[in-house]
C-alpha cells in the first residue's frame, strides 16, 4: 500500500469524475434525487451526483445537523491530538457550489409507493430515486442498565459530536488513580478498531495527567480488529494500565448501573469513575421505517450499486447497509457512495456505468506518532461486496514507518472532508 496523501485521494477522485460520461436527461423536467443523511455516504453521494450531472439531476440532501462532526478523529480528540472544531464541518459548499438544495430536518418516513420523504418538520419530499445513509441506531435492551436516558451519566460516544466533548470531559475530571471502563460492543459494529483506538487515546490522556488512573474493557468478542498491534503499543506505552475482560472471564455478560457508577461483569460489581458504553448496533431508524431491514437490523443491498433488495428505487449506503466483506466505516461509506452516484446518474441520465470497484483502510493511533492501519481492496460480486486483496500493519515496525502511517491518516482526513463537503 503506498503512502496515501490528501492530494493523491482528491486526484483519484477528480479521475474517477472525469471518466464519467456526460448526462443526458430524459423527459422535460430534471430527475430528483433525495439523499437522506449527511456524513460521509450522504455528502459524498450527493456531492458528486451534482457535480457529475453538471445541473442536470436536482439533488436534496436532508441533513438534521447544520455541521457534521466526523466520528473518526473523535479519538484523537479525546487523547488531545485534535481540536474539537477541526471535526466539524459544514454544508454550505455543497450548496452553494454544487447546487444541492440542503434540508436541515429530520426524515421520520419513506412512502415507497408515492416516492416520498416526510419531513419532522413537516410536508415531504419527492423523488425518482432515493438515498439512505443514515449510519447506525443502537439496539434496544443491548446493555442491560443501559438506554438513551442514560447516554449523559454513560455516554457512548459513538456518533460523533456532542457526546465525544462529553466523555473527555469526564476522563479529564477522574480522581486521581480512579477507573474507566468500556463496554465494548459485538460484532457487527461502526469502525471495527475504534473501541481499542479509543483504549489507547484514553490511556494516552490519562498518562499526562492521572498516570495511577486504570482502564477496564468489558467484552463480548473472542478477539478484535489490530488485536495483537494494539496489545503490543499497550504493553509498550501503557503498561499495567490496561485490562481487557474478554468472554472468557465474562465479557459476554454485563449490565450497567448509570445511578451508582457500577459494571456489573458475570455477576461481579466492578465500582468505576467513568463508563463509555457502546451498546450493539443496527442500521439508522429512517432503514428501518422504510421497512429495508432484515432481523439481524441492517439493510441488504445489490452490491453492483447499493439498491436495496427491497427497492431498487432505494440505494443504501455505509454503516447501514449489509454488503458482506467491507467493514463499518467512513473510507467504506465514502467508496460505496461513488459507486450509487454512478449507477443513479446512470439510471436517471443514460449515462456510462463503469464496474463497482471498493476500498477501504482504517488507520489507529496507538500513542504520539505511533499510527497503525490496515485496510483492503474489493469488488462486487452477486452475492457480496468480495474481498480481493488486503494488508495490515506488522508488530515491531520502527518509529519511522509508524510516524510516516500516522501522518499518512492526517493526509486522507483532509482528503475525504474534502471529498465530502468539496
Amino acid at each position: 500500500m503506498t503512502a496515501l496523501s490528501r492530494r493523491h485521494f482528491i486526484a483519484t477522485s477528480a479521475a474517477v469524475s472525469a471518466s464519467l460520461a456526460a448526462p443526458m436527461v430524459r423527459g422535460q423536467g430534471r430527475p430528483r434525487v433525495v439523499v437522506v443523511g449527511g456524513g460521509s455516504g450522504g455528502a459524498t453521494a450527493a456531492r458528486y451526483i451534482a457535480k457529475d450531472s453538471q445541473g442536470a439531476i436536482d439533488v436534496t440532501l436532508i441533513e438534521p445537523q447544520r455541521t457534521y462532526f466526523t466520528c473518526y478523529f473523535s479519538n484523537l480528540y479525546i487523547g488531545g491530538f485534535q481540536d474539537y472544531d477541526d471535526l466539524g464541518h459544514s454544508y454550505g459548499k455543497l450548496a452553494s457550489e454544487y447546487g444541492i438544495n440542503v434540508v436541515h430536518d429530520w426524515a421520520i418516513g419513506v412512502d415507497r409507493d408515492a416516492k416520498t420523504v416526510a419531513l419532522a418538520g413537516g410536508g415531504s419530499v419527492p423523488y425518482d430515486r432515493l438515498i439512505l445513509s443514515p449510519g447506525i441506531d443502537f439496539k434496544d435492551g443491548a446493555i442491560p442498565g443501559w438506554d438513551l436516558a442514560a447516554q449523559n451519566a454513560m455516554p457512548h460516544a459513538y456518533k460523533g459530536g456532542t457526546q465525544a466533548q462529553l466523555l473527555k470531559a469526564q476522563i479529564m475530571a477522574m480522581p486521581e488513580g480512579g477507573t474507566y471502563a468500556m463496554v465494548a460492543p459485538p460484532n457487527p459494529y461502526r469502525c471495527p478498531p475504534g473501541p481499542y483506538e479509543r483504549i489507547s487515546m484514553v490511556a494516552h490522556a490519562l498518562t499526562q495527567m492521572n498516570p495511577t488512573a486504570k482502564i477496564l474493557i468489558v467484552d463480548p468478542k473472542e478477539k478484535y480488529s489490530k488485536q495483537a498491534l494494539f496489545e503490543e503499543g499497550w504493553q509498550k506505552h501503557y503498561a499495567g494500565m490496561v485490562e481487557r475482560i474478554g468472554p472468557d472471564f465474562g465479557g459476554d455478560k454485563v449490565e450497567v448501573r448509570p445511578d451508582a457508577m457500577e459494571v456489573v461483569v458475570d455477576g461481579v460489581v466492578e465500582k468505576v469513575d467513568v463508563c463509555n458504553v457502546i451498546p450493539a448496533q443496527k442500521a439508522g431508524r429512517i432503514a428501518e421505517l422504510a421497512d429495508l431491514t432484515n432481523e439481524e437490523g441492517w439493510a441488504p443491498v445489490v452490491p453492483a450499486t447499493m439498491q436495496s433488495r427491497e427497492d431498487e428505487n432505494i440505494h443504501v449506503l455505509g454503516d447501514a447497509s449489509q454488503q458482506g466483506d467491507m467493514p463499518k466505516s467512513g473510507y467504506s461509506a465514502n467508496s460505496q457512495a461513488k459507486v450509487a452516484a454512478m449507477a443513479v446518474r446512470g439510471a436517471l441520465t443514460d449515462s456510462r456505468v463503469f464496474p463497482a470497484k471498493f476500498s477501504n483502510t482504517c488507520w489507529s493511533l496507538i500513542a504520539t506518532e505511533d499510527g497503525v492501519k490496515v485496510g483492503a481492496s474489493y469488488e462486487a460480486t452477486e452475492e457480496k461486496i468480495a474481498k480481493t486483496s488486503g494488508f495490515i500493519s506488522n508488530t515491531g515496525e520502527d518509529a519511522a514507518l509508524r510516524k510516516a502511517t500516522y501522518e499518512e491518516s492526517l493526509g486522507w482526513y483532509a482528503g475525504i472532508t474534502t471529498d465530502m463537503f468539496g
